[in-house]
């Protein structure tokens, strides 16, 4: 793969390992920091980021090399029981073991954090419209990176922070959590040295059923007002983008409202709804597996056709994604109705099933295809009745539950790994994250404007869609080409050749009435 994830240390990262989750005393002394510690600030305290600060303070309570010393948030906090934990400024704070008047390690202002020496590293886990800003701005001042999924919300901004992350030479991931799952990476394993045949097509989806609304989940309390909340800075108007551009609209253009504070994701301005928040989490790890990054041509289509609660974002969606390397990508989701596509990687000669849910799923299956020479009805199991080849994941194995078993917890300890050794090849890469997230993005673009889009490899941005997508692959038929393939493909023509009949010999055009000269 052009950005490839080394073998060895994408395990040794995973709780897949079978090994503890602990990074090596080696690497502990090459960390800058207070006696030795990675010291971060947490900007966006929010319902995930409490997941974050769960695993730095039982990585702290494990005695590892991290410390929470920064929090940043627009509100206030609140904490209810049972119902919301922690989320906000000063209860985030608290749960850190910070002082509340102490201004400049609890602040509603992110960039005193980001320009503080006592801070190593920062976790960005704000709405999506605020990513690229912080990411940026965080890698300019010498921090290292974990930011939550996706990346950023706009196609741009993506490449920005890639490029800043090169530049500045700093360590990002991005919090696609099934990333710390070893599973994709031993199908990619098992695909490039062709044992599927000639990649043709990967499936997935991210079904819900939501009684009360996709995001509306969220709960909305009194607590939340002007009065406690910088609805000013939330917003971004006054902060500038990577296009020159306000990150939000105006106050005039959006007043407060508690709902689009809080279920953000319902919203254009701030989100893209399920395609780069659900459909993220599943582009990520199935391009990675099927061994693709960017897409060459992408189509997305869906509407909303029943959660009719003031949201923008569609509640049934689909986006397709056709590839250079000869393969097609599928993704789709309602948030009506739980009951999933399944996930599949098809070859010419053989179907990858992945099977099990959850942040570790229990690994996958691989069955056969039994090439039929003429036509048959498609079937309608997973091929051949047994699987000819099956990966079973360790890490699903785990019978202990715990923050230090999640999936979260193995990324975090991928990227202070990855930290200590000043090594950018992080088990979830800002390459990888653009890249999925340009996907999905794209799927945005084309449902809301009502086009086929291009990406121009080049000039790594979107552009319109014309003919000459499907004219290059008749093109390529008409001269009797052979298959492009995958990303570090080693499987020679394996499984990707058709063996034609002794009749089609009998092809060619008759010119002045003779037979075709192969006849």
């Amino acid at each position: 793969m052009s950005n490839p994830v080394n073998r060895r240390s994408f395990i040794a990262g995973s709780a897949a390992a079978g090994a503890a989750l602990s990074l090596p005393a080696a690497s502990y002394a090459k960390i800058q920091g207070a006696n030795g510690k990675v010291r971060v600030g947490f900007l966006g305290v929010g319902g995930r980021c409490q997941q974050h600060i769960d695993v730095v303070l039982k990585m702290k309570e494990l005695g590892k090399p991290v410390e929470p010393v920064a929090v940043c948030d627009v509100w206030d906090g609140q904490v209810v029981p049972n119902v919301i934990k922690g989320r906000g400024l000063y209860p985030s704070a608290e749960r850190c073991g910070l002082k509340a008047d102490d201004k400049d390690h609890v602040t509603k202002d992110y960039r005193k954090i980001i320009t503080a020496k006592d801070v190593d590293a920062v976790c960005i886990a704000t709405p999506d419209h605020w990513h690229a800003r912080m990411a940026i701005d965080a890698l300019e001042n010498g921090k290292d990176v974990y930011m939550e999924k996706p990346m950023t919300r706009t196609i741009p901004e993506a490449i920005a922070v890639v490029d800043a992350a090169v530049k500045h030479n700093r360590v990002v991931t991005v919090g696609v959590q099934s990333m710390a799952d070893p599973t994709w990476l031993a199908a990619y394993e098992y695909i490039k040295t062709g044992n599927i045949g000639h990649v043709l097509q990967g499936q997935t989806s991210y079904f819900r059923n939501s009684s009360v609304g996709q995001w509306r989940y969220y709960p909305l309390t009194k607590e939340m007002s002007p009065k406690t909340v910088d609805w000013d800075m939330w917003l971004g108007h006054q902060v500038k983008g990577v296009d020159g551009e306000p990150l939000g609209p105006t106050p005039k253009e959006v007043p407060f409202d508690r709902a689009v504070w809080a279920q953000w994701r319902c919203y254009w301005p701030f989100g893209g709804g399920m395609f780069t928040d659900l459909f993220v989490h599943q582009t990520t790890h199935l391009i990675a597996a099927m061994g693709v990054k960017f897409p060459a041509r992408v189509v997305g289509a869906g509407g909303i056709y029943m959660e009719y609660d003031t949201r923008d974002v569609p509640d049934t969606a689909t986006v397709v994604a056709d590839y250079d390397e000869g393969c097609q990508f599928v993704v789709s989701a309602t948030m009506c109705n739980d009951v999933q596509l399944g996930e599949m990687i098809r070859g010419h000669l053989a179907t990858i099933k992945f099977v099990g849910g959850g942040d570790y799923i229990k690994g996958f299956e691989v069955y056969g295809q039994s090439v039929a020479g003429g036509p048959a009805k498609p079937k309608s199991d997973n091929g051949q009745e047994k699987p000819v080849h099956t990966f079973e994941n360790p890490a699903a194995a785990q019978k202990q539950a715990g923050v230090e078993t999640s999936a979260t917890y193995a990324l975090w300890a991928n990227f202070l790994d990855c930290v200590a050794k000043k090594n950018r090849q992080t088990l979830s890469t800002p390459e990888l994250g653009a890249a999925a997230f340009t996907t999905v993005n794209m799927g945005v673009q084309s449902y809301r404007q009502g086009k086929v889009l291009f990406w121009d490899k080049e000039k790594r941005a979107v552009r319109d869609a014309d003919a000459t997508w499907a004219q290059q692959w008749e093109a390529r038929s008409k001269k009797r080409g052979k298959p492009n393939q995958i990303i570090g493909w080693e499987g020679g023509e394996k499984g990707s050749l058709l063996t034609p009949p002794a009749y089609q010999k009998l092809e060619g055009p008759w010119v002045d009435g003779k037979e075709p000269a192969g006849s």
